[in-house]
């Protein structure tokens, strides 16, 4: 082999190499810039408002979405679960939703059903106790943990705080307050926005 071959044969290889390794960081470096687009984990930990759509949602079912880190739940009340709030006024704690209004209860859910519609249950999934998640117990009657006249709702397996198909806790449990109702509006009969009401956000 000449010498210019070695010569132009060196040059390839350099051509190459270089070539692939300026690839590499321009990869790295668009990557680094797409990677500045996206919301960072504080931002995602504050919480934008989440919008969720409801359309498939059936009477008796419970949807959970997450927002600012926590479980939230969409309940679709069916006419039997609406009508036992009436019977559960008595036996819960804060029925009016008066304990820490301005944290756990928009005024538009200052209700019995704590809702601004009957039927929809909005509520975040975290015990106002200690913090743990309640499970589901939406079946009336005797069930082990439950009271013989138990009309629906939901229960903290941590510490046995209860709770009715509104999110109010019943009296004498460990829980201080009813779950809390966060602020959010209705964009149709079908989208739903949590984080987010008439007021601004919240």
């Amino acid at each position: 082999m000449s010498i210019e071959k070695q010569v132009d044969s060196g040059r390839r290889g350099l051509l190459v190499a270089t070539g692939a390794a300026g690839g590499v960081v321009g990869l790295a470096t668009a990557g680094a810039l797409v990677s500045t687009f996206q919301p960072s984990e504080r931002a995602k930990a504050a919480g934008a408002p989440v919008e969720v759509d409801i359309s498939s949602l059936n009477p008796g079912e419970m949807k959970t979405v997450e927002w600012r880190g926590k479980p939230v739940w969409i309940i679709k009340r069916t006419p039997e679960m609406v009508a036992s709030l009436k019977k559960t006024d008595g036996k819960v704690a804060d029925a009016d939703s008066k304990r820490n209004p301005d944290e756990f209860t928009p005024e538009y859910a200052r209700n019995e059903w704590r809702s601004r519609k009957p039927e929809l249950l909005v509520a975040v999934g975290i015990c106002t106790h200690l913090g743990c998640s309640p499970s589901s117990k939406f079946t009336p009657g005797p069930q082990p943990s439950l009271p013989d006249d138990w009309e629906g709702g939901f229960l903290c397996p941590c510490h046995g705080s209860t709770f009715d198909m509104a999110g109010r806790v019943f009296k004498n449990k460990p829980a201080p307050d009813n779950l809390q109702v966060p602020r959010h509006m209705f964009l149709s009969d079908t989208k739903l926005i949590i984080g987010k009401d008439e007021k601004g956000e919240a």
